[in-house]
């Protein structure tokens, strides 16, 4: 990175952040020059065992799922973000398929993993070694008594420890990865029981546990701090917490596990609203942290060690914001940064991990009236359900579904023929560097029947591809409007907002049967301010949005992006919108500001305009309608988006 971006990287950070990295940089030079011994460890046992009958509970066509998946595994065959591998029988742990790079060896600190002309797409090498393949490989053998899966597991776990011996390479850099890979040993060990060579791989086998204890003692001095303290935090104290629950066997362990049963509780709160949705306001942030918080749960109850309310609390929360904004799909909010990434994963190909997480809820905190139906099924429910004790937790839930989240600035209409519509008033990210946020105030999200009509475009990527990680986070790449080319906040860095956007939330009404409303404004455009009303009415399916803009009289660019189903035929300021949802032909009609000048884009790359991820690593060519003109003179940009007839 730049000298500048260190400069405003540095500004974003208090005085105790400051003194807190310059203890870890001391730490990292001294630890360059010397890897101690783990401690010796003598009749160590695994007894964090699944209760008996455990996998008989799974679903037959969870289990057909995670079988599928696992003999595809066994073939060599995956996908990460977007690239298929054919060569996972044999990996090579840093090598990057998308770029052919290989990542440099030698001390962790040392290789620049931010840069993709020297080490690769840092996602792809990192991924495979999250070790959540192999936690399906173990559940296949869990199931089946398959031995095959186990000495697959057994091979590939040998192989990744003798090529990633402690503090060298380039997956010793981040905590997240270290956590996650932790949690993903337990339950190998755990799907494994019952394998003859379970003990052998583990407890008995002294480079196991050399790993196993370098993992923590590394994630008990480096944890992420002040600024960065989002879901990395929660991924290191799992994963931490985790190992020190199920493998117990070092001198450490005690204080280890509670350290970071400390730092969970205190995090995951700090992560969280009050209303229960996550603070980076990134949906799939919000589904990383839950899985996070309920697989160590999960080991706390296994472990018998006692989990301070807040922490059951906090999940509780979290899992009816998560029933209360999905669509009629059970498909959440589009927002913010998305990378795919997941806490815990022992299930195939198709299972819905929203469907997943509801059902795990319902497993363990019970149901609502008004939560929508799960129909679909999961490996990981059960196995989750078999560990943690489910109890009551003394809070008054919300007695009908949530549409407004007025700490997040999130607020969900709802019409009709499953109109569904997202309006984004909230806070721009968390914390001062606001890593995961986009600049996308007051954008909104439309779906029909769980089909994106104006969609959030997605993220695509993180590192290397600079250009595309503006677009994709810009406020032109978002269902709102833009002023004289500018960003409502300001970018320091590809996870760095050095100027927070300021929103508020002017009315928020859906309690009415036939309309609901709402308005908020921001000031992100400095000298103007930016209001917009939406109103959804049941009776006609149409959705109405009017864009204000006060102030000096400046250029305009309004953008709405349509999903990649959608086609859209454009004459003057009136699209004709139409796609196909299980065999039937719908449509929609957009009526665009007339003031403005309107062209539909389609898959530009100079500059990127037109585009649709659908995960991370993956994008497609989608239509987007931008209108451009001036502020001057205008009474307001009115929007009208109605369903079910081309008028």
């Amino acid at each position: 990175m730049s000298a500048g971006w260190y400069l405003r990287r540095l500004s974003r950070m208090g005085p105790r952040e400051i003194g807190g990295r310059a203890g870890d940089a001391v730490r990292r030079r001294r630890w360059r020059s010397s890897v101690p011994d783990s401690p010796g460890v003598s009749d160590a046992r695994f007894t964090s065992v699944l209760p008996a009958g455990t996998t008989a509970a799974v679903p037959p066509d969870a289990a057909k799922r995670l079988i599928a998946e696992a003999d595809r595994l066994m073939a060599g065959h995956a996908e990460f973000f977007g690239v298929v591998r054919d060569d996972l029988v044999d990996p090579d742990w840093c090598h990057d398929p998308k770029t052919g790079r290989r990542a440099p060896w030698g001390y962790a600190f040392d290789v620049p993993y931010r840069s993709e002309d020297t080490v690769g797409d840092i996602k792809q090498i990192w991924e495979p070694s999250r070790h959540q393949y192999l936690t399906v490989l173990a559940a296949a053998y869990s199931i089946t008594g398959d031995e095959r899966y186990a000495e697959r597991v057994a091979e590939h776990l040998r192989s990744w420890w003798s090529a990633n011996t402690p503090l060298r390479g380039v997956h010793w850099i981040s905590g997240i990865e270290l956590g996650i890979r932790l949690l993903s040993w337990v339950w190998i060990r755990r799907l494994l029981e019952g394998w003859p060579g379970a003990a052998g791989l583990f407890e008995d086998n002294p480079v196991a546990l050399n790993q196993i204890w370098h993992h923590q003692r590394w994630l008990a001095a480096f944890p992420s701090r002040g600024s960065s303290a989002n879901n990395h935090v929660i991924a290191e104290a799992a994963g931490q917490f985790a190992a020190a629950c199920a493998f117990d066997w070092f001198p450490s362990s005690a204080r280890w596990r509670a350290d970071a049963l400390r730092s969970l509780e205190r995090h995951l709160r700090a992560n969280t609203f009050g209303s229960g949705l996550n603070r980076e306001l990134a949906t799939e942030y919000h589904g990383l942290v839950l899985e996070l918080g309920l697989a160590a749960v999960a080991e706390a109850d296994a472990a018998g060690v006692p989990v301070p309310a807040p922490v059951r609390l906090v999940l509780l929360r979290m899992t009816d914001a998560l029933a209360a904004v999905v669509d009629n799909r059970l498909r959440p909010p589009r927002q913010g940064d998305a990378d795919d990434g997941h806490g815990l994963i022992v299930d195939g190909a198709g299972t819905d991990r929203w469907g997943s997480l509801l059902a795990t809820g319902d497993a363990v905190f019970g149901r609502l009236a008004w939560w929508p139906e799960v129909t679909g099924t999961d490996v990981r429910t059960p196995l989750l359900a078999a560990l943690i004790r489910p109890g009551a937790i003394e809070v008054t839930r919300p007695a009908s579904r949530p549409a407004h989240f007025a700490d997040a600035g999130m607020t969900v209409l709802r019409g009709p023929e499953e109109i569904w519509c997202r309006c984004d008033g909230g806070p721009h990210g968390f914390l001062s560097i606001a890593a995961h946020a986009h600049a996308d105030a007051l954008s909104v999200e439309v779906r029909h029947d769980g089909v994106d009509v104006l969609a959030d475009p997605g993220t695509y990527c993180y590192h290397g591809q600079p250009e595309w990680r503006r677009y994709f986070r810009s406020t032109l790449g978002h269902n709102t409007l833009q002023l004289d080319g500018d960003d409502q906040s300001a970018s320091g860095g590809p996870f760095l907002w050095t100027r927070h956007a300021r929103s508020r939330v002017l009315v928020a009404d859906t309690s009415e049967k036939d309309v609901a409303r709402w308005c908020a404004e921001h000031d992100g455009y400095q000298g103007s301010v930016h209001r917009r009303r939406v109103e959804l009415t049941a009776v006609s399916r149409e959705l109405r949005i009017v864009d204000d803009v006060s102030g000096p009289n400046r250029s305009v660019r309004l953008a709405f992006h349509l999903g990649p189903a959608i086609t859209a035929d454009l004459v003057g300021s009136r699209a004709v919108l139409t796609w196909t949802r299980d065999g039937e032909e719908r449509s929609a009609v957009l009526d665009l500001p007339g003031q403005l000048s309107w062209r539909a884009h389609r898959g530009e790359s100079d500059p990127p305009l037109g585009w649709y991820s659908a995960g991370f690593g993956r994008k497609e060519p989608a239509t987007t309608l931008v209108g451009t003109g001036s502020t001057d003179g205008t009474e307001g940009f009115v929007t009208v988006l109605g369903f079910g007839s081309q008028g």
